[in-house]
Formats: C-alpha cells, structure tokens, sequence
C-alpha cells in the first residue's frame, strides 16, 4: 500500500514540474513581447512610451521645490510654484489635454538623473543645465531658461571680485555645473577656490549666512531669489559659464522628448514664454 502511495506522489510531482515549467515558459515568450509589448527586459519601445503615458493617465514630472521663482515650495502654505512648474502644466496639458493630469516629484540637482534613468518620471523641469556631454545621456528640449553663473557674497566681506576670492569657499550644489565653471575660471586666473558641494541652494544660503562659505554660485537669476530684498548680500560683477536649461526626457523617449520640444518652441514663437519669465521676475 505504500509502495503505490509512493508511486502516486511521484507521479504527481512529475506532473506539477510539467505544469509549472508550461507556465514558465508561456510567461516568458509573453515578456519577449513580438506585437510591441511591455516586454521585461528592459525599457519600453519609443513607439509605446509616450502612449503608455496617456495610458496612464498622469504626467510624473521630476521639479525642484527649494529654488524661488523657478519651482519653490512655499512653507506657509505648501503651495508649489514657479516657472517650471508652469512648465510642467502646460506639458500635460500638451500631452493628456489637462494641465492638472501631472504628477510633481520633488528632485535635486544629484537625484533627477537616476529618476529619468529608472523610469520614476518621465521627464525633468529642474533647472537642468544643456551641455554637450549631457546630451550623450539625455534628451533635451530647446531652452526655456539661459543665464550666467555668478556668484552671491556678504557685502561686508571684502569680496568685490573673483580676484579677491583666493583661499576662499565657494559654496555649489551637488550635481551642478556651476561650481566647476568658476573653479575653472579661478585656475585660469591662478587663484586657488574650495568648491564644497551641498544637496540644495537652501543648505547653500544657510552656510553662507553662518561663515561657513564664502560665496554662494549658480546661475545668477536662481541665487538672486535666495536674498530678495536683503541689502546685506551683492551679487559680483564676474559672469562665468553661459547656461541653458532645456526640459530633459529619457535618452530613448523621442516621442516624450518631442513633445517637450514643441511645447518650448511653440510658447517661445508665440511670445508666451518671455510672458511666463517675466511674471517670475526673469527679465530676457
């Protein structure tokens, strides 16, 4: 009698390994995906991704929350607002046919990459700067934004030009391009500069309130927002890096990336985006 119940059980383990391998492999000639499916093996077709995004319904768009006037969120009321933000409405809008289909996630200078990289959005408006090595990585769109690099000092520190920054600090955010354009203007003029890194403009402002740097870089309109009306700190008359900030896409999201480059190019030709710098303070 044990000896057939032991047959059984033989028997039916054999047909459970039939049946979970059948299951196996129907899953895996389904995630090969031949019609242009999902797949598992990586990112989703260029000519799926920006339909699984009106699939979805809702537009995840990556923008900064502590930079004033271009995407700031405001403490009191937790309200966020800026220029960039305006940015991500009019993309969805674009793209769903309602400015409120979005989705805002807070990113910083050092995190948006890996964002874009992992599918957590799909697509930045964060000050993110053009350059030609960025370009190799990620789609952007014509820019929306240009300005220089400056720097923002103490009025009573002495400082009244990079010349005078010898053996100073400079503070710069993490991730950005700004504190190696001045470090290489510095190196050029044989004046030796720190350039010490922080995760936000906020954390800048506060070490330079505090002693702890001595000069806050980045592009002049976006420090600017961090010292309205207070006459204790001056922007210095050197200009650095020429930079533009353009809406970025992953590198294989052409249809995504074209999208965001029409929205620009068409705001900026009916005059509607010096409209939308101007409201925010940004004047062209």
């Amino acid at each position: 009698m044990r000896r057939k119940e032991g047959v059984e059980m033989m028997g039916m383990r054999k047909l459970m390994g039939v049946l979970l391998g059948a299951c196996l492999l129907t899953a895996g000639l389904a995630g090969c995906g031949g019609q242009g499916g999902s797949g598992s093996s990586g990112a989703p077709a260029q000519s799926t991704t920006l339909q699984q995004v009106k699939d979805r319904g809702v537009l995840k768009v990556g923008i900064r929350v502590d930079v004033p006037r271009l995407g700031y969120k405001d403490p009191a009321t937790g309200k966020i607002e800026g220029l960039e933000i305006d940015l991500a409405h009019l993309l969805a809008k674009k793209i769903l046919g309602d400015e409120n289909k979005v989705e805002l996630i807070p990113v910083t200078a050092k995190s948006r990459g890996a964002l874009i990289d992992n599918g957590d959005i799909d697509a930045t408006i964060s000050i993110f700067t053009i350059t030609d090595e960025r370009k190799k990585s990620y789609n952007f769109s014509a820019p929306y934004y240009v300005d220089h690099v400056g720097l923002m000092v103490k009025k009573d520190s002495g400082i009244n030009s990079l010349k005078d920054m010898d053996g100073k600090t400079v503070g710069s955010a993490q991730g950005s391009t700004a504190g190696k354009a001045v470090m290489d203007e510095a190196k050029k003029e044989g004046i030796n500069i720190k350039v010490s890194e922080f995760a936000s403009h906020t954390e800048i402002k506060s070490a330079l309130e505090a002693g702890r740097v001595d000069a806050h870089c980045g592009d002049i309109m976006i420090i600017s927002g961090y010292y309205l009306n207070n006459p204790d700190y001056k922007v210095l008359p050197d200009r650095f890096m020429y930079e533009e900030q353009g809406i970025v896409t992953k590198k294989n999201n052409t249809e995504l990336a074209k999208a965001a480059d029409d929205l620009i190019k068409e705001l900026d030709q009916s005059g509607q985006l010096k409209q939308m710098r101007e409201k925010w303070g940004f004047i062209d």
